[in-house]
């Protein structure tokens, strides 16, 4: 059997629409699973939104709308922004499902008989925006560093999940990489934070109806994120039985391979969702990988400033491969960044309408002189190290490493067109035509290998490219990465037709 890969996103709170940081990690997320399928691997891609909880109840009521009214509404447009997108997930999970709702009151059911979910009070500082208990040290001039509002003095009748029973055992494989957080100084923050005391925490609201209730207890329903956590197994159709891995789905892809997200959700996943794997008998996940913050222009993104961006802006402007490049290109992957209207049109430009767009039209221009006309095209060997770039640019990718991955395939890209402006082949037609279609045939092959590493990344263009050369999208997708970047497929009849511009100027 190939190997497997599953990676998981987020699931997304519908307070809201989608915004650019949900777009930043679901891109993300898609370039690797498509990453995983070009090398062979079976992949597994979750997506989905998270709809329960207080503040959803609020932003209902706000709104004059049923809660899953509310919910079926802004949950649709998430499943529409990741199909403009190109997002190639397998599915889209949604917590109101009844398949997730049944698979988490038997999931609760497991570990309260097991005895990690008790009853008890709670105190503490709650705030509402984060839907998290907030110690002192947390709050910047007594409020929420994230929500700019002051917590509220909570005390509640709850049951209590366990989770000091999983810290020790937790900490030890953090600290290991039995369980990876990268980059590493997010495994640093975390077992920092493992040194503080941590207690058990709530599991259960009394007073909040738009939720899964307790199977025990209907007065109580489930604290959001205990509810949230587990649509990484239903996902997989889990039925919340704790160890037993039933159906071929869960044989096939449990435990996830990589669990992508941005930092402020880091802690509940490195401490409560390993822990309530434990609770569940279940192996833990294999890596956590956190991105960084968006910027822009220098400042915070947020609604009061107007400066949050939707990724229907971002399409109708730059197009759906342009976005996907300029979020993939604007920052090393796993740390903040800084981006804006006027970063993204320099970029455009500069990478894309003159880059790569200009380097397609020059190339099809040449074939249609060469080619087309006078019958110039003979197999010849590389002037790039195919070998090293395609091994560069697999090693970025293993290590998620994607802005380095795609400036691999960019570097590469420049010197083609290099390689066009130093040679000047038309002006040696005539004096030594055998070069020339050599030439020829170097430019276009390098292209079209290139084009597949290009895939993962806009597979809209990629395979607008492989359609120019001939060849059938369909296939290429298929191929494994070691036949599809192999030097030669080209033949002496191939050639790169004329099309529309790949990407017009923006001005």
């Amino acid at each position: 059997m190939n190997k497997k890969f599953y990676i998981t996103t987020p699931i997304y709170y519908v307070n809201d629409r989608p915004h650019i940081g949900h777009t930043y990690t679901t891109v993300a997320a898609d370039v690797l699973a498509r990453y995983h399928r070009m090398i062979g691997e079976a992949v597994y891609f979750s997506v989905g939104t998270d709809e329960h909880g207080a503040k959803i109840e609020a932003k209902a009521k706000e709104q004059g709308q049923d809660p899953k009214a509310f919910v079926d509404e802004v949950a649709s447009a998430f499943e529409m922004a990741w199909d403009e997108l190109n997002i190639s997930n397998n599915r889209f999970i949604r917590t109101t499902e009844p398949d997730h709702i049944r698979a988490v009151k038997n999931a609760l059911m497991y570990m309260k008989q097991k005895g990690d979910i008790y009853q008890g009070k709670y105190e503490g500082l709650y705030c509402q925006g984060c839907e998290q208990y907030k110690s002192e040290k947390d709050l910047i001039d007594g409020l929420c560093p994230d929500h700019k509002t002051a917590p509220q003095k909570m005390s509640e009748e709850t049951y209590l999940f366990r989770l000091s029973k999983y810290v020790d055992i937790l900490k030890k494989k953090i600290g290991s990489d039995e369980l990876k957080i990268r980059p590493k100084e997010r495994k640093n923050e975390i077992l920092a934070f493992y040194n503080e005391e941590i207690k058990d925490i709530s599991f259960s609201r009394k007073n909040v109806k738009w939720g899964i209730t307790l199977p025990w207890r209907a007065s109580h329903t489930a604290y959001v994120w205990a509810d949230a956590f587990l649509n990484y197994l239903t996902i997989l159709n889990w039925r919340g039985n704790g160890p037993k891995l039933d159906n071929e789905n869960l044989k096939t892809f449990w435990p996830p391979n990589v669990q992508l997200m941005s930092k402020d959700i880091l802690r509940v996943h490195a401490t409560i969702w390993p822990a309530m794997l434990l609770s569940l008998d279940l192996p833990l996940m294999h890596r956590i990988y956190v991105h960084g913050f968006f910027l822009f222009d220098g400042h915070k993104m947020s609604k009061s400033v107007g400066n949050i961006i939707a990724p229907g802006e971002l399409t109708k402007k730059y197009g759906v491969d342009g976005t996907r490049y300029l979020l993939m290109s604007a920052t090393p992957f796993g740390h903040d960044g800084d981006i804006g209207w006027g970063k993204f049109d320099d970029k455009y430009n500069a990478d894309l309408a003159n880059g790569l767009g200009n380097l397609a039209a020059r190339l099809s221009t040449m074939a249609d002189k060469l080619i087309h006309e006078k019958g110039l095209l003979v197999k010849s060997k590389p002037y790039l190290d195919f070998k090293s770039i395609v091994g560069q640019y697999m090693t970025a990718m293993a290590d998620i490493k994607i802005d380095e991955a795609l400036n691999i395939v960019w570097n590469a890209l420049k010197q083609i067109d290099k390689h066009i402006t130093e040679h000047e082949p038309w002006k040696l037609i005539g004096q030594d035509n055998q070069y020339v279609g050599e030439l020829l045939y170097a430019d276009l092959e390098s292209l079209r290998v290139l084009s597949y590493l290009l895939w993962p990344f806009m597979p809209e263009t990629a395979e607008n490219l492989w359609q120019r050369f001939g060849f059938d999208p369909g296939r290429e997708k298929a191929l494994p990465i070691n036949q599809a970047t192999k030097w030669g497929r080209l033949d002496s009849k191939s050639t790169l037709t004329k099309a529309a511009p790949l990407f017009p100027r923006i001005s």
